[in-house]
């Protein structure tokens, strides 16, 4: 799955490992990964952090209104577009090449990166310019049937002011890449949040203008669509023109160049090719799911933004959880796989498993139980309203569902990468999507548009597991063993524990709605209480049952941190 968010930040934070993996780390100018580790966990949480509330004050600016979802869908689309150009190649492809040719080039790979960065601003420039043309085209295609022309109208305007996104986003991420390369990984983890800040602002102005008050879509002025559509826009420009002071501090100073047969340009594409069939099926199942999504908002229920609000819920959890895991792992599951020590390699792969559900499943527990106050605490606000926030918890409910099965999956598809091999993932993705297709189709058809947001993430969810399901047993076949009793012992020690925290919360948050009114000091109240009692709940019954991935994974912090 690959929807865009503001900041990036779980390809940013896993290609560190992937450098690590592909050749020895840079230990030159830039410093060490393990020097910046502590750096790159705090860029990490602020950049979320200010991601999320970035989320929130869009939803508070626009509500899940027509026009709240008319902007979500025109966001979607720049990061589709970047996704099938570069976002699938850039861990798996772009990144490896550019450490090759940093180790093995006289020059330390500065020419191979000026070449790529030409070709790069090439083509993203003639997509750019391709997109913002055939506006009115993705219009068409992702607006539901029964949108009016006011809407189509609308997102169509907004279409113009935020495809040249695509352009930056992709050279954003290829400047990352040659920093990356360079052993820095700070900038590219603050970067991001200058993004979120502009876009803060924007939405922020536009609450303290036009009061954030609901409107109809031809009720929206040029003003107000230019502030939205621009701030947009000049967010992810002042991210990419941030990440340059840290490109010459490392010493690269990017020279325009044209000779691109020297790229090797059949191995990039030979290399690429799996990697972007894979994003080319995902951003299919993604193209269905915002059109579904479109068809109830039309119907005045959740839309995309609801359902975008909570998959970024989702990620933040998996990015701060899971990429960690992923990232500390990565570099030795690379380096056992070239060196063809597979129990080394399994071991690594089994408790990365392990230890993802154990982290996670708290916070699915929070998830489900607290959804509710959840969505009334983070997003019920201007013009956000309550039936909104209403609307929210069940797709939060759903989401709770999905989140260790997707972190499983991801972990398992960067596995197929350590060895390398990006074919099998990419083959994995054509069953997996065509049942999560099949699944939001069925779930739209039986249950209508009242339900249809919670239907999609449920369908995500079930994906999520058949990916894992079947990833597993290819890694299996291709490595041998991978300690499927111990995982599935760990999983289940885990689902008790889930349980009894689960419980614990249902008891705190039925207590608080006997004694307080209901009211968003209540909501505060819940998911404070009821956060706190899940988390004691379940690290007390962690214990008494001996899950020892929760302490290997604080240990596994603690270490990080002192470095």
């Amino acid at each position: 799955m690959a929807y865009r968010d503001e900041s990036d930040a779980e390809v940013t934070a896993v290609l560190p490992a992937v450098v690590q993996g592909a050749a020895p780390p840079a230990t030159g100018r830039g410093g060490s990964v393990l020097k910046h580790s502590a750096v790159m966990a705090v860029g990490s949480l602020v950049s979320r952090g200010t991601g999320f509330l970035r989320t929130a004050v869009i939803a508070a600016a626009l509500g899940s209104t027509v026009i709240g979802d008319a902007y979500t869908t025109a966001q979607f689309v720049p990061g589709m577009v970047y996704e099938l150009l570069l976002g699938g190649i850039l861990a798996s492809v772009v990144v490896p090449l550019l450490v090759r040719a940093r180790t093995q080039d006289r020059d330390g790979g500065d020419a191979y990166a000026h070449r790529l960065l030409s070709l790069a601003v090439l083509s993203l420039g003639a997509t750019t310019l391709l997109a913002v043309v055939a506006a009115p085209l993705l219009t068409a295609v992702l607006a539901g049937s029964g949108s009016t022309s006011a809407t189509r109208n609308l997102m169509t305007a907004l279409g113009y002011l935020i495809l040249p996104a695509i352009f930056f986003y992709g050279l954003a991420a290829l400047l990352a890449a040659v920093l990356n390369t360079r052993g820095h990984f700070a900038a590219p983890m603050w970067a991001p949040i200058l993004n979120n800040i502009v876009v803060i602002g924007a939405f922020g102005l536009y609450i303290a203008l036009y009061h954030g008050r609901a409107l109809r879509p031809e009720e929206m002025s040029r003003g107000q669509i230019l502030l939205i559509g621009l701030g947009t826009l000049l967010g992810i420009v002042i991210q990419t023109l941030g990440l340059w002071p840290a490109l010459r501090r490392v010493g690269f100073r990017w020279r325009w160049r044209t000779d691109f047969r020297a790229l090797g340009l059949r191995e990039l594409v030979h290399l690429g090719g799996w990697a972007f069939c894979y994003v080319v099926v995902s951003q299919i199942g993604l193209l269905v799911l915002i059109r579904l999504a479109n068809e109830a908002s039309t119907r005045g229920e959740a839309g995309p933004l609801i359902f975008n609000n909570t998959y970024l819920l989702l990620m933040m959890a998996h990015g701060i959880i899971a990429v960690s895991i992923i990232t500390a792992l990565l570099p030795r599951m690379s380096a056992a796989a070239a060196q063809q020590r597979w129990a080394d390699y399994t071991d690594d792969l089994s408790r990365g498993t392990r230890m993802s559900a154990v982290v996670l499943a708290p916070i699915s527990v929070a998830y489900a139980v607290l959804a509710l106050p959840i969505a009334r605490t983070l997003f019920e606000h201007g013009s956000f309203t309550r039936a909104n926030a209403l609307d929210t918890s069940p797709v939060l409910l759903a989401a709770a569902f999905a989140l260790v099965p997707f972190s499983v999956s991801q972990l398992y598809t960067f596995a197929f990468y350590a060895l390398p091999d990006t074919r099998t993932p990419a083959l994995v993705n054509l069953p997996v999507v065509a049942v999560r297709v099949g699944l939001q189709v069925w779930f739209a058809a039986a249950f209508g548009a009242a339900f249809l947001a919670a239907g999609l993430m449920v369908g995500n969810a079930i994906s999520f597991l058949l990916a894992a399901v079947v990833s597993g047993m290819l890694l299996r076949r291709r490595v041998g063993p991978i300690g499927l009793r111990r995982i599935l012992a760990t999983f289940g020690r885990a689902f008790v524990a889930s349980l009894g925290a689960a419980a614990v919360g249902l008891l705190v948050v039925g207590v608080l709605r006997r004694l307080l009114a209901d009211s968003q000091v209540r909501s505060l109240a819940e998911l404070f209480a009821g956060g706190l009692a899940i988390g004691v709940a379940y690290c007390g019954l962690a214990v008494l049952l001996r899950i020892t991935e929760l302490t290997d994974v604080l240990a596994l912090v603690r270490r990080k941190l002192r470095r």
